[in-house]
């Protein structure tokens, strides 16, 4: 795949204001390196100033969560229709979703078939816990998340896959570019058995978790990473356009 994508995912910080200077920063200083897509990922209610910063560039806009129903009675939740005039891509089960808000499998599901109905790129995320991994299931959890998640959906509809160990989000503990690639690995035969190998092959695979300027070249080097899902380091313009300039460089 000749295409890196790193997306950030700002999670829930940033003001409007912040959300719209840090989207700037990050646009004036990204000449857009060939092979490299950008996606930025801020709250709900800076998607709109963060899409009028990003006028005119090649930098792409996501959300960081939707709700699977059209419409109705669903307070403070937001639809995919409410989406997609202004982004392309959504994450969707991110670890801190399914931990801290009981998001289950079958919740992903909806949401990526939601997402997919208007048109817009869901980001899945999967990935085990600390004690999943020393207790030596890392791969079955993932494998399951993985197809849960992806139960009764074509991938040539156009998902993108995020692996993130639940124990490197957030901690400096990234997982090491061979752990990341070993895990790549096995979601890459995880969606064959799901779509073929060609639809397998076409699905970008992202590695989240800790992801810094000083690590992602280990990363992109893989031959199963096409890129990163960034937290932390996607909050400093400086740091995340050093992530994507090092991934143009090895992508």
């Amino acid at each position: 795949m000749d295409i890196s994508l790193i997306v950030g995912n700002w999670k829930m910080n940033t003001t409007v204001a912040e959300a719209e200077a840090l989207a700037t920063g990050i646009r004036d200083g990204l000449k857009q390196p060939a092979g490299v897509q950008v996606v930025l990922c801020p709250p709900f209610v800076s998607l709109t100033a963060v899409r009028a910063a990003l006028v005119d560039s090649n930098i792409s806009i996501g959300a960081q969560n939707l709700y699977h129903e059209a419409g109705g009675a669903y307070t403070g939740e937001v639809s995919a229709a409410m989406l997609v005039e202004i982004c392309s891509y959504t994450i969707v089960g991110h670890s801190e979703r399914r931990s801290l808000f009981g998001e289950t499998d079958t919740a992903v599901n909806l949401k990526i078939k939601a997402a997919l109905g208007a048109g817009i790129t869901p980001i899945l995320c999967i990935g085990e816990s600390m004690e999943q991994r020393n207790g030596g299931d890392a791969a079955a959890v993932v494998e399951s998340q993985l197809s849960a998640g992806l139960e009764g959906i074509d991938l040539g509809d156009g998902v993108v896959v995020a692996y993130e160990p639940v124990w490197a989000i957030g901690t400096g503990q990234s997982a090491t570019p061979e752990v990341a690639q070993a895990m790549m690995a096995h979601i890459k035969r995880t969606l064959a058995a799901i779509g073929g190998e060609d639809a397998a092959s076409a699905v970008p695979l992202l590695y989240g978790g800790s992801v810094n300027p000083d690590n992602i070249a280990g990363y992109i080097s893989q031959p199963d990473i096409n890129g990163a899902l960034v937290g932390g380091a996607s909050l400093d313009a400086a740091s995340f356009l050093d992530i994507v300039r090092a991934a143009a460089g090895g992508g």
